[in-house]
């Protein structure tokens, strides 16, 4: 499942201060999850690049390594428990018996088709759920052993969740459905000191947001306070300080990061 073959078990651990975290980042072979991950190694962790492209992962992997940070690539079903668990013994290992930070970004988005609700594909529709709300239950249950005192889990959900996107439902749903995932594993995770917060990015250009619309440059800018598009740099950030010490008493949270298009 990773670049490297390993038939040992980590047993769960805590960092200590003054090392490098251990992030795991899903669906990092590009976009949103390729920028957090870099932002991540940037200052000074190590990531954990999981993709069900592993190319892709090997990709980004190796752009953080000629930063001098230390990156490792695996390849991860996120719908599929078996894969899940291997992922997080494997990438526990990696981290030294912990796993600190959990980004779930993992998602079906530019491969969707738009139809009125009525025609939604069944099937369509449980792929996109199998992904995008079951692969955050998932791959956080799959950590949970591993996340030490003070561990943080950031799922990455979406702005749409709150102002709707016609022809767009299963999508949506399944993005309310990690805020509502958030919450619960807050409550959950928080007896351990663990937190637990989603982030909903806006509209951001990244390579399946141009496949994804004609005038993705444009799209919605003029309903922004910041009169500009997004990339996946605006959105660095935020994970960074919902994963970080600071943010230590925030949990069950959501971010909105889009530029001031809406205000919640």
């Amino acid at each position: 499942m990773s670049e490297t073959n390993s038939s040992t078990t980590t047993q769960p651990g805590t960092a200590t201060p003054n090392t490098p975290r251990t992030v795991l980042v899903t669906g990092a072979a590009g976009g949103l999850g390729r920028a957090i991950a870099e932002g991540f190694a940037a200052v000074g962790d190590r990531v954990a690049i999981a993709d069900i492209n592993l190319d892709g992962a090997r990709s980004t992997a190796e752009a953080i390594r000629g930063t001098g940070a230390e990156a490792r690539a695996f390849r991860v079903d996120v719908t599929d428990l078996a894969s899940v668990t291997q992922l997080a013994a494997e990438v526990a290992e990696f981290g030294n018996g912990s796993i600190d930070v959990v980004v779930n970004n993992a998602a079906i988005y530019a491969t969707i088709k738009r139809s009125p609700f009525e025609e939604i594909d069944p099937a369509a529709w449980d792929l996109v759920m199998g992904v995008n709300l079951k692969g955050p239950w998932l791959v956080t249950r799959a950590a949970s052993p591993y996340l030490p005192d003070g561990g943080r889990v950031v799922n990455l959900a979406s702005a749409t969740i709150f102002s709707g996107s016609a022809e767009w439902a299963h999508y949506v749903a399944s993005k309310g459905g990690v805020v509502a995932l958030s919450r619960v594993l807050a409550k959950e995770l928080g007896g351990r000191n663990i937190t637990v917060n989603a982030l909903a990015p806006g509209f951001t250009l990244t390579e399946a947001s141009y496949g994804h619309m004609e005038n993705a440059e444009t799209y919605g800018v003029d309903r922004g306070a910041i009169k500009r598009a997004s990339q996946p740099q605006d959105m660095v950030g935020a994970a960074l300080f919902l994963a970080s010490p600071g943010a230590g008493y925030i949990t069950g949270q959501t971010l909105v990061v889009d530029g001031g298009r809406q205000f919640i």
